[in-house]
């Protein structure tokens, strides 16, 4: 989106937050207070009309017009960009009028709140990969939208949560196929694994559950589990064989690891490894401890390298070593 535009909607959003408080005239009858807020509602006034609309429902609570103020300030807030208090008003409406003929738009709104903040204003204009995001608005949303189509299952409203319902899945299965190949470029191998059974069992009629089983099938080479890998890659050749990780009916490593190593190695720091005997005074731990600090030896720029060798071929005084060189 132009830069011009994203600075305008910010400007705007400024001009809205700095503008002073809407004065309300104290004579108003009820009536005339519950046309104004109509009349703000529909010239898209919001700020206006949730004044307004508050202040009929502390000015007339057992009026005409209480609750069906209630129900328009949830509107007004869900319009106004204001999601955390359009659920607000819409919990508080659902506490204190169950039985309402039109408590299901409540709940409706309350799930679109919900939605329409996972997605957040700057996604709406700049494009984001919603699945490495926090999934957790779009879980809340999800579950808003399932209370209305089980309470309520004849709802006008209940095909649109359904169907939102259907793209809200998706991407919670997206999410988790995002934070399983974390895992395996992490070489956290079993909680990659975990990750990709999670989402065959819990996702199934999803595009993600061949990512899941892909992820498994890595995850369980890496981990020297042969069976379990034979039986993941079985079920994705049968399942998804145009998969991506299948080149000719073979499975594609994604993830290659610099030195191959037993599962139980992994699990276990090496304690149980016996593929080579011990030096003496040595065990498996402190090997670990010493391959650690190859590593990390290895790691260290060459020029840095360089300049810690000068400072190590100084000479070096008994006071250096007890104050481990801070004030030489």
């Amino acid at each position: 989106m132009p830069v011009n535009k994203l600075l305008l909607i910010a400007a705007l959003a400024l001009i809205a937050a700095c503008s002073s408080k809407t004065v309300i005239d104290e004579n108003l009858t009820e009536n005339e207070l519950y046309a104004q807020a109509q009349e703000d509602l529909e010239s898209s006034r919001y700020s206006t009309a949730i004044e307004k609309l508050k202040a009929l429902e502390s000015r007339y609570p057992f009026g005409r017009y209480a609750e069906q103020a209630q129900l328009e300030l949830i509107y007004a807030y869900f319009k106004s960009v204001e999601p955390e208090a359009a659920r607000a008003a819409a919990d508080r409406f659902i506490r204190l009028h169950p039985q309402h003929p039109s408590v299901d738009y409540a709940y409706y709104i309350k799930g679109l709140a919900s939605f329409e903040q996972d997605r957040g204003l700057i996604s709406r204009f700049v494009p984001l990969d919603m699945t490495k995001r926090d999934p957790g608005a779009a879980r809340d949303s999800f579950n808003e939208f399932a209370q209305l189509t089980s309470r309520y299952p004849n709802s006008r409203y209940a095909p649109d949560a359904k169907a939102r319902m259907i793209y809200l899945r998706n991407l919670l299965a997206a999410y988790e196929v995002h934070a399983g190949n974390y895992y395996l470029k992490r070489k956290a191998y079993v909680a990659a694994a975990n990750r990709g059974r999670y989402i065959v069992e819990n996702f199934q009629g999803t595009p993600a559950v061949g990512d899941g089983l892909a992820i498994m099938t890595e995850a369980y080479h890496h981990l020297g589990m042969q069976d379990l890998m034979q039986t993941s890659l079985d079920s994705l050749k049968l399942n998804y064989p145009e998969h991506p990780s299948l080149d000719g009916g073979q499975f594609k490593v994604s993830y290659k690891q610099k030195e191959e190593r037993s599962w139980l190695y992994r699990n276990t720091v090496g304690f149980f490894d016996k593929e080579a005997p011990l030096p003496p005074g040595q065990t498996r731990a402190s090997q670990d401890v010493i391959q650690q600090y190859e590593d990390a030896e290895e790691a260290i720029p060459a020029e840095l390298k360089e300049g810690l060798q000068g400072e190590e071929e100084k000479e070096r005084s008994w006071f250096s070593y007890l104050t481990f060189g801070l004030f030489d």
